[in-house]
């Protein structure tokens, strides 16, 4: 039974998990978004409880 010989399919594995490792995680850091987001409003909001009874 030929799936059973880990050779070929543990090179595989390692160099999965070197391409997960090395390559991609600088291809994703180096990803900067287009729009960077800006603070529209900067005032607090004023908060009034409410006066009415409960019961």
């Amino acid at each position: 039974m030929p799936q059973l010989n880990p050779a070929p399919w543990f090179m595989i594995l390692v160099f999965s998990w070197l391409v997960f490792l090395i390559v991609l995680p600088p291809k994703i850091t180096a990803h900067t978004f287009p729009n960077e987001l800006t603070r529209q409003a900067s005032h607090t909001y004023e908060a009034n409880p409410w006066s009415w009874p409960w019961h």
